[in-house]
Order: C-alpha cells, then structure tokens, then sequence
C-alpha cells in the first residue's frame, strides 16, 4: 500500500480515536451549519477526519485502502492527496448549501473525500469492476456509478436515514471534477470504454 494512502489512513484514525474519547474535541471539530456560518470553515476539512463509531470509520477506511492506490498509481502521490482534500472539500461544502436551512444539521465523517477517490479511481479506470460481499457477482465500475448516483440522490430526497447523501454527491462530483481538471483526456478514455 501506497505511503500516501497509510498517511490518510493514520490520520483519519488517530482524530477519529481522540473524538471518541473526548466529546469536546469531537464537537469542536465536526461540522456544524451554525458554526460554519459563524466563520469557523476548518470545520468544512476537520470533520472529515471525525466519525460517529468505529464501524462508520472502518467501512470508510476500508474503501479508502481498497481504492486509493488506483487514484496513486495513476496521479501520484500528492495528487491523490489534492483529489482527497479537494473532495472532503466539495463534500462538505455541499452538504452546507442542501442543508443550509437546516440550522441543527451535523454531518462527520471522510465519506466526501473517500467517494471522490472512489469516483477517481472509476475514472481513471474504467474497465474496473466491483464486488461486494453481499453481492458476490462483480459489476462494471460505470453501472456502479449508475446505482450509486440513483442511490444517493434517492437518499436526499427520502432522509430516512442518519448518512449524509449531499457529502457524498459532492465528494463524487469533487473527485470526478479535480482528476478531470488534471488529466482531461479521462472523460474520451473513459467514454472509449464503457459500452453505451
């Protein structure tokens, strides 16, 4: 595994251990619509490094280990790093616009940031496919994109569920803007590719 990725691994579980155990640092960095407003924007990055449970950080991490390689391999090191943070950050900031009229909204986690070197990853490579454990037959990455997309948009539409949709929208759309922004052959590669 890449020492990039070993960095945002650490990272990620060292601040997410500290949260857990102190609840004063936990909110002091998690994203709050009303502190935002305020001014206080590291939250837009802090909270990112924050989760709600061990599972919530084990799933993430787990992502981030299995796909963050593919984004190095392809951009390097510290553009992987740039695609991650650019992705927290589109995450985020998204999550604040859906939201904004909702003065209680809390949202913790590197779920933008991890879907953006997801979508990355699917980009770059767009003949990968993805298995689950619970669906043990491998699908084509672009009908991942599909369902995933369809997924998350029905998930801010219906909120019937504690898991925050806009983050990761804007994580996605981060992840696919910032890798096109730095390699803009991607989309006619990937388009070669996937049968339409």
């Amino acid at each position: 595994m890449s020492f990039f990725v070993i960095i945002i691994l650490i990272a990620n579980v060292y601040v997410s251990r500290k949260g857990f155990r102190e609840i004063s640092f936990f909110q002091k960095y998690v994203l709050k619509i009303e502190a935002i407003q305020q001014g206080e924007y590291y939250r837009l990055i802090s909270s990112s490094f924050l989760h709600v449970d061990t599972n919530h950080l084990l799933f993430n991490m787990l992502t981030l280990f299995f796909f963050g390689d593919y984004v190095v391999s392809y951009f390097g090191g510290l553009l992987f790093w740039f695609i991650y943070l650019a992705s927290v950050l589109s995450g985020s900031l998204y999550g604040v616009y859906y939201n904004r009229d909702k003065s209680h909204y809390t949202a913790a986690g590197a779920s933008g940031g991890v879907v953006g070197v997801l979508f990355s990853a699917l980009l770059a490579f767009p003949e990968m496919k993805l298995g689950f454990l619970f669906f043990p037959i491998p699908i084509p990455g672009y009908l991942f994109v599909i369902l995933y997309l369809a997924y998350t948009v029905y998930g801010m539409k219906s909120q019937r569920d504690q898991i925050g949709h806009s983050a990761h929208l804007g994580g996605a759309i981060g992840g696919v803007l910032t890798s096109l922004i730095i390699s803009p052959g991607l989309l006619s590669q990937w388009f070669g590719q996937v049968p339409i």
